[in-house]
């Protein structure tokens, strides 16, 4: 069965780990959106490995992994990826795949990035200063640099001078130096000669591994809440991390899919700004954010903390039709005498279970919760059997109240710390 795995929430979720546990199942593995503002960690008796371009899938040696179209790419961190894989043993030829129509990420795209956010002040997106949106931006003002040209060395050079050009422009209004075209063009065709090799029209291959019946397993990145158009508008990312972008982001039509998998924690967290209803303050929230060490895999930021948000669980589960859960991070809950899981919203007297497009609602929002007794320990658990009741009768509420059963429980960070039902 060809499975997507996206996440449910504002991202972080744990969608490596899962990836990470189903990928000895399946052939292919599939990055279809965003780019390096992912941070997909999967530990493993080798080490920790964060992945932020290449399908997390790549550490067994005989799945073949794509970044599809849909994703930006900068070289510079790729290469980097890719070193640092080579370094413990792991091999990309004939195994891994770069779409020719992935758009490329460029330093003014970065730079970009970062002062528009020192421009909001306050208002800031909370973005990871990856270039990631302004990337998108130029992609949808088709002026972007696709991985196509690094094949093309006379369209690479093109395509550079033409951008350069309109960014100088924009770097003379802000006061800052303008770019020098030939140093941009040499790092850039150095670049080009290390991923050329790698880079094929995926859309027909993609095609051919599911004619020929090979299971593919998508990897999405960031999470429902974050998609640019049913997230919490504008504090999204400049993608969709939502079902439909699979296969935007991947060239295959809608029937290739047969189930999807949804991946939420067993509490909530986002980075960066924007609404977040459930948000525990002061020490509440410091302890789950230090029992699941939250700080972001790319940026190193501290993640906001809080109950368990079933209202945007629920909305998850409507768009993107999700067939399982895999519930993540349950033992950060260990030991807490109560849980609190949000059923609701109280907006203006009202009970609100829907989530607005206008995200300055939000902030008249109150949580309605229902509270349920905390357990004792559920780490390094593998049988389902074996959770405390208290555990039992937590995943259990989820499920009725999303009506999706769970397919998989994380009960620690490590590869074999998991419970499959």
């Amino acid at each position: 069965m060809n499975t997507l795995i996206i996440g449910m929430q504002w991202g972080d979720e744990g969608k490596g780990k899962i990836v990470d546990a189903l990928a000895p199942s399946f052939d292919i593995i599939i990055r279809y959106q965003g780019g390096a503002n992912a941070g997909h960690t999967v530990i493993t008796d080798k080490g920790k490995f964060i992945f932020h371009h290449i399908p997390s899938g790549i550490l067994y040696p005989d799945k073949i992994c794509i970044i599809g179209n849909g994703m930006v790419v900068d070289p510079e961190i790729l290469l980097q990826e890719m070193d640092t894989l080579r370094e413990m043993g792991i091999e990309f030829k004939k195994r891994f795949f770069i779409s020719d129509r992935t758009h490329i990420v460029m330093p003014y795209h970065k730079s970009m990035d970062k002062g528009r956010e020192n421009l909001l002040g306050n208002r800031k997106i909370g973005t990871t200063g990856r270039g990631i949106g302004p990337c998108y931006v130029d992609k949808y003002a088709r002026i972007g640099i696709r991985a196509a040209y690094f094949k093309d060395e006379n369209r690479l050079r093109e395509k550079i001078e033409d951008n350069v050009k309109g960014v100088n422009r924009i770097y003379k209004t802000y006061g800052l130096p303008p770019i020098d075209v030939e140093d941009m063009f040499d790092s850039y065709r150095s670049y080009a000669l290390k991923i050329a090799p790698y880079i094929h029209n995926t859309t027909y291959l993609m095609n051919f591994y599911y004619q020929q019946g090979l299971n593919i397993l998508f990897e999405g990145a960031q999470g429902t809440m974050l998609d640019v158009d049913f997230g919490t508008y504008p504090y999204t990312t400049s993608s969709h991390p939502t079902v439909g972008g699979a296969f935007i982001g991947s060239g295959l039509p809608h029937k290739t899919l047969h189930r999807v998998v949804g991946v939420m924690k067993a509490y909530t967290t986002r980075v960066g700004n924007g609404p977040f209803p459930t948000e525990l303050a002061g020490e509440e929230g410091n302890i789950l954010r230090e029992n699941g060490k939250e700080f972001g895999s790319t940026t190193g930021r501290a993640r906001r903390c809080g109950n368990l948000d079933l209202v945007i669980a629920k909305y998850a589960c409507l768009i993107n039709g999700v067939d399982e859960i895999a519930l993540t991070k349950l033992d950060v809950l260990d030991g807490l005498p109560q849980l609190k899981v949000c059923i609701g919203y109280e907006y203006k007297g009202e009970i609100i279970t829907e989530i607005p497009a206008n995200t300055e609602m939000y902030d008249e929002y109150k949580p309605i919760y229902k509270t349920l007794p905390g357990w004792d320990k559920t780490r390094g658990i593998t049988k389902y059997e074996d959770l405390p009741s208290a555990a039992k009768r937590y995943i259990e509420e989820i499920e009725e109240r999303l009506g999706v059963r769970i397919s998989m429980i994380s009960t620690g960070p490590k590869r074999e710390e998991i419970i499959f039902r």
